[in-house]
């Protein structure tokens, strides 16, 4: 019988029991049943006979690790990275990657029958993605170690503290080629640096520096050398609180492009703007063609952000309305529509999460588009009155469980739950984009 190593750290036998997974969670841990009560344990997949320790016992399941896979599924593979044992910026590279894709459809699926107890009248395939190089945005955490030498990396798997790596497989491969660099350049940073945003878009690459106080001349000269390391096509700025300054005046933009409307969309690094830009292009297509527009029809874009979907219903010819919390995203909405010349669009900025009011935004409009964060649209669903309620709605999650919440409301509402589709944005970790469809 095969046995397979996951943790080599001695442990005292009394510690260890054996079980055999039966599923798998949107955290992309394995689910067994000790004693009758769930018990999810990380690095386990479904079909699997694991030896497990549990690491954090609650009074209605408990958390586990997987110290030996004694018969391994068919899915499992050996992780390419070598940062992968300690790195926390992926959860699924020991999962072959079509089974990645499958196991997030049914986590979804399950999400919905067991919080929601709904389910979609047809489930569409699923958008694979690419499985490396795809990440376009993020944050890299730094510190200081005990020598006084400063690491880069994502935070540590279980861990608040930084994984220091050298490359990264889900990087774009200029920024993850740049990282030993980055490292040794910004030395001089040690002790004031808490973390580095990046951003890729319009075939430039973005660094800003997280400081606890501006650079000191040297530092800044550390900087000036590392741009003439890095070649064209980099930004480097820093941020000290919310201040951001540029390293030179006259550094070009970092934007998007949405081939299928024809869509600039210009953004600033630390903006929030989907990670994979490959599948954007695809979820922003599938959405679209999800609410079915009619030339001269109403829409609302709520959770809209800097008009991702906005600016495209804009341009199938419907006179739309995108609403977002944060003003310096609406600002930026604006800026973009204008860019654009899409003229048939406004913008508000309102509290989403607050019920009060709301019903201003959809009272007569045909459609709905929600995009909300993790948290979900509930205060909107349920702010929804039979005779306020747009003939359809999309919805885009990127949680399962606020999804299924949501959706159980739309179709107490009187909605038929049409279709449920799911996107791997995030290839190699447990994070999974669903986009569904309500009707009236």
């Amino acid at each position: 019988m095969a046995i397979v190593a996951v943790k080599k750290d001695a442990v005292a036998q009394a510690d260890l029991f054996e079980a055999d997974v039966s599923g798998w969670d949107s955290e992309g841990r394995g689910i067994v049943r000790r004693d009758g009560k769930a018990v999810f344990v990380s690095d386990a997949l479904p079909g699997e006979r694991v030896l497990c320790r549990v690491t954090r016992a609650g009074k209605r399941f408990d958390e586990a690790e997987a110290v030996r896979v004694i018969r391994p599924s068919e899915s499992r593979r050996t992780p390419p990275c070598p940062h992968y044992a300690e790195c926390g910026g992926c959860s699924m590279q020991h999962v072959e990657f079509a089974a990645q894709v499958a196991m997030k459809q049914r986590a979804v699926e399950e999400q919905c029958e067991r919080i929601g107890r709904v389910s979609p009248a047809q489930m569409l395939a699923p958008v694979y993605g690419l499985p490396w190089h795809y990440r376009e945005r993020g944050r890299f955490g730094a510190e200081t170690d005990e020598r006084g030498r400063l690491k880069i990396g994502f935070r540590a798997k279980r861990s608040n503290r930084v994984a220091d790596i050298s490359s990264c497989m889900v990087l774009p491969r200029r920024l993850s080629a740049a990282l030993p660099l980055l490292k040794e350049a910004l030395q001089t940073f040690a002790g004031v640096l808490r973390g580095i945003e990046f951003a890729v878009g319009g075939g430039k690459t973005a660094l800003c520096l997280l400081t606890d106080k501006r650079p000191s001349e040297k530092q800044r000269g550390a900087l000036w050398a590392l741009s003439e390391a890095l070649s064209s096509g980099w930004l480097l700025s820093w941020k000290t609180g919310n201040r951001e300054e540029p390293l030179y005046e006259g550094q070009g933009g970092l934007s998007y492009w949405l081939d299928d409307f024809a869509v600039e969309m210009p953004f600033s690094v630390g903006s929030f703007t989907q990670v994979n830009a490959e599948l954007n292009n695809v979820m922003v297509r599938r959405a679209v063609d999800m609410l079915s527009l009619q030339r001269g029809e109403r829409v609302v874009d709520l959770f809209c952000g800097l008009g991702n979907f906005t600016l495209p219903l804009a341009r199938s010819g419907a006179q739309v309305t995108g609403v977002e919390g944060l003003a310096a995203l609406t600002d930026r909405a604006r800026r973009n529509a204008a860019l654009n010349g899409c003229g048939n669009v406004s913008f508000e900025t309102a509290d989403l999460f607050c019920a009060d009011g709301l019903s201003r935004f959809w009272r007569g409009a045909d459609k709905m588009l929600l995009d909300p964060p993790r948290a979900g649209a509930y205060e909107v669903v349920k702010s929804l009155r039979p005779s306020e309620m747009p003939a359809r709605v999309v919805y885009i999650s990127c949680n399962p469980a606020s999804f299924a919440r949501d959706a159980a409301v739309l179709v107490e509402k009187g909605y038929k739950f049409k279709s449920l589709g799911v996107m791997n944005l995030f290839s190699q970790t447990a994070h999974v984009e669903s986009v569904g469809c309500f009707e009236r």
